[in-house]
């Protein structure tokens, strides 16, 4: 029984039939080796074809699945450079003061409007683990004049798990209410009250290690390793004057700084810390030696209704600081404010501090400070007051100051 005859097939004998009856039209029939030969032709050619066929087809497919290529990797491209962003944070903070004061027993007047500082912060989150930081720090404006471009923090934070963590690079040290949040909007008066700012000192930061995390029912802890003061005599061993700010500073003398925190209860803060400098003149100085910083806050929030208080106090080793009184250094204050309603608020805090509190001639500075914020949004405030100062040396500055501050 003979084979059925393919689509092919039938295709090539189609078409070469229709040559033969033309042929044969015009002159005379084929012979049988003729329209054999003629079969075998039309074959070869739709053979041909079927080859080109299928080449287009492949060609297509490739080309198609180039394109899905190409635009699969244009999406994740796309998806990298979002997720970078999104992982990248810019932020930052500023203020200007206009200060208006009279000066009085040696005190100079202070008349002046300071574009105090601007500060940007950059980070960057790598992974759910690790995570950069950094403050850039422009002070007073113009640094041809007293201004001054500094890095205040860049470090590194590591999550060991979910409630322990590390920290390496340049840092604000746990010490203080002010120290660690400092941003306008989220305290009262225009400057940063004096006892942080001479005793503590804020903005405290240094260049280290630290490691702090969360021990339940309300505590937390931190425990750093980091560079430490570098003050003289020259400077009467102030405290402030010995921030090396992580500039080739020297480490002759580490530091190490402890704080444990109680934030059990809601609108409570309890903290504790400790600050011990082996060596403040890091070993240039044989009348000075080591330094003890003992620290504590509160704060009560309840409603409209603030309270905040803090005490502390540095002791300084050595005959130098003896001498002169400065080998003890202390100071406290106490501050309640009241929020009127979602933008406005009013205070009032009392400051005693002194810097040389070893010494019996008296060398208390004492301040009083009353004033309000305006905050037309949250990251936005205006700031009134008015200072009073009560010095022992008799060299007061009593007067008002303004300004205006941001965050975002």
């Amino acid at each position: 029984m003979s084979s059925p005859i393919s689509p092919s097939r039938k295709l090539g004998l189609a078409i070469a039939i229709g040559l033969l009856c033309g042929t044969a039209a015009a002159e005379h029939p084929p012979s049988a080796d003729e329209m054999w030969r003629i079969i075998q032709e039309q074959q070869n050619q739709i053979a041909e074809l079927k080859a080109k066929l299928t080449q287009t087809d492949q060609k297509v497919e490739a080309t198609g699945a180039a394109v899905e290529q190409v635009s699969s990797n244009a999406a994740s491209t796309s998806g990298a450079a979002a997720s970078w962003a999104e992982r990248t944070k810019i932020g930052g903070y500023g203020e200007l003061h206009y200060n208006n004061l009279e000066g009085e027993g040696g005190a100079s007047d202070k008349d002046e409007i300071d574009l105090h500082r601007v500060v940007l912060f950059f980070g960057h989150e790598f992974n759910e683990r690790t995570r950069f930081f950094s403050e850039i720090e422009y002070e007073h404006a113009n640094t041809e004049a007293n201004g001054v471009v500094e890095l205040e923090q860049a470090y590194i934070d590591f999550d060991l798990t979910d409630t322990q963590h590390a920290r390496a690079g340049m840092f604000l040290l746990p010490v203080g209410i002010m120290n660690e949040t400092h941003e306008p909007p989220t305290f009262y008066g225009v400057e940063r009250n004096p006892v942080e700012k001479n005793i503590v000192p804020v903005t405290w930061s240094a260049g280290g290690a630290s490691l702090f995390g969360e021990l339940g029912r309300g505590f937390s802890y931190d425990l750093a390793a980091h560079e430490g003061l570098n003050t003289s005599a020259a400077n009467d061993y102030l405290v402030r004057e010995g921030r090396q700010s992580t500039s080739e500073a020297d480490a002759s003398n580490l530091a190490y700084t402890a704080r444990l925190k109680w934030t059990g209860m809601p609108g409570v803060e309890l903290a504790a810390s400790l600050n011990r400098q082996t060596d403040l003149t890091q070993g240039a100085d044989s009348s000075a030696g080591s330094a003890n910083l003992f620290e504590t806050h509160g704060i009560f929030s309840r409603g409209p209704f603030t309270l905040k208080a803090l005490y502390a106090q540095w002791d300084l080793d050595g005959s130098g600081p003896a001498a002169i009184g400065a080998d003890e250094q202390s100071g406290w204050y106490v501050e309640p404010s009241y929020k009127l309603n979602d933008q406005w608020g009013v205070f009032t805090r009392y400051n005693l501090w002194d810097n040389a509190a070893g010494d019996s001639t008296g060398s208390e500075k004492k301040q009083w400070d009353v004033g309000m914020n305006f905050w037309p949004h949250p990251d936005v405030v205006v700031k009134a007051d008015y200072q009073q100062q009560d010095n022992d040396s008799g060299a007061n500055q009593d007067g008002f100051n303004l300004g205006v501050g941001y965050q975002f």
